[in-house]
């Protein structure tokens, strides 16, 4: 290949890759629907397509629609491992909270008496409004929480907008993947096609690959939690457990999530530093096994990246993109990884690196 249209071909490579990476820095929260509904997208379309070819009869929009049903029912399954999380816990709330709130103020006071100082409240009085607040009806929630949407108004209103969206996105995208796709295969150049059909053949490997180990790491995560939580004797270790692995796949959020059920949980049952124990040991022991081993061997291995660039990645495009970066940052890597191997093979064929003479 001559020097000057490798450059040429190098140039819009680069080009193209800059104007991409500024539309998503500059667009961050607009994409997140779309990036989340594309990436549902693209692991459910095999599933619209096994489910018309054995079922010819079943028109293509009813099958997009019953598989995006299925998903969104997977996603309210695992919203649902909350309810007796939430239902055990209020009633326990009720019982414990007079003895927590004594031993705080107890705490207080002794560390306050150090410096001299003293601590004046009335527990009493304190008690006995939380637990009027806390047997109240439901309907006298409405208030405060109509009050904290109004301070927040903005992000309440983005996330319920994502929240719908999403759906939506999602439904035209399965809808019509085949056309998206077509469309976008007509840009590219006849003499092109038959690199460009190669490539995207082995980006489709290797993300399946990476949505097989995504999946095997929340399985084994979900185990992992349930059993470490149980083996410190926690009732909710089930639920909890289960909720933490699977909610993984939505980077530090799912993680963030179920180590703050996992402590309320424990506190309010053990009343006692058991809990901070047991979340310190369990979840920091999880996020090790999933950082250091789950990950880069059932993901990074399976896509042929190196454990360190797995790490690198997710902090990188993190730092980058915000949460969009976190979500996509896997996949993008995996695609990338691909172009770059095409690259290093052009390289070391070009006479660039053989010489002219070669």
């Amino acid at each position: 290949m001559p020097i000057h249209i490798a450059n040429k071909r190098l140039t819009l490579g680069v080009g193209v890759a800059v104007v991409v990476a500024l539309m998503l820095w500059v667009l961050g929260p607009v994409l997140v629907p779309f990036a989340v509904a594309g990436v549902l997208a693209y692991a459910l379309h095999p599933a619209v397509l096994r489910m018309h070819k054995a079922a010819p009869w079943l028109p293509h929009v009813l099958c997009v629609m019953l598989i995006e049903l299925l998903a969104l029912l997977a996603v309210m399954g695992v919203l649902f491992l909350l309810v007796p999380i939430l239902t055990r816990e209020i009633p326990l709330l009720q019982q414990q909270l007079p003895t927590l709130i004594d031993r705080l103020a107890a705490f207080l006071n002794a560390l306050l008496d150090k410096y001299g100082w003293r601590l004046t409240l009335d527990v009493a009085s304190i008690k006995a409004q939380l637990l009027t607040y806390l047997s109240a009806n439901r309907g006298d929630w409405m208030e405060p929480l109509v009050a904290s949407l109004k301070l927040g108004g903005s992000f309440a209103l983005a996330v319920l907008g994502n929240l719908i969206l999403i759906p939506v996105v999602l439904f035209y995208l399965l809808k019509d993947w085949d056309r998206w796709v077509s469309q976008v295969v007509l840009w590219v150049p006849l003499h092109w096609r038959p690199a460009y059909d190669s490539f995207m053949r082995e980006c489709d490997e290797v993300l399946g690959q990476y949505l097989h180990g995504q999946i095997l790491v929340m399985l084994a995560l979900s185990v992992f939690y349930a059993v470490g939580l149980y083996a410190f004797g926690l009732d909710l270790a089930l639920p909890i457990g289960v909720f933490t692995g699977l909610a993984v796949c939505v980077p530090y959020l799912g993680f963030g999530l179920g180590l703050i059920l996992a402590l309320f949980a424990g506190f309010l049952q053990f009343a006692s530093l058991k809990a901070l124990l047991m979340v310190a040991v369990v979840f920091g022991a999880g996020q090790l096994l999933e950082s250091f081993w789950l990950t880069p061997k059932w993901v990074g291995e399976r896509i042929g990246l190196h454990p360190l660039a797995v790490i690198f990645a997710l902090l990188a495009l993190g730092q980058l993109f915000g949460f969009v970066g976190v979500l996509v940052a896997l996949p993008a890597s995996a695609v990338i990884l691909v172009a770059l191997r095409r690259v290093r093979d052009q390289y070391f064929e070009s006479t660039i690196y053989q010489g002219p003479d070669a």
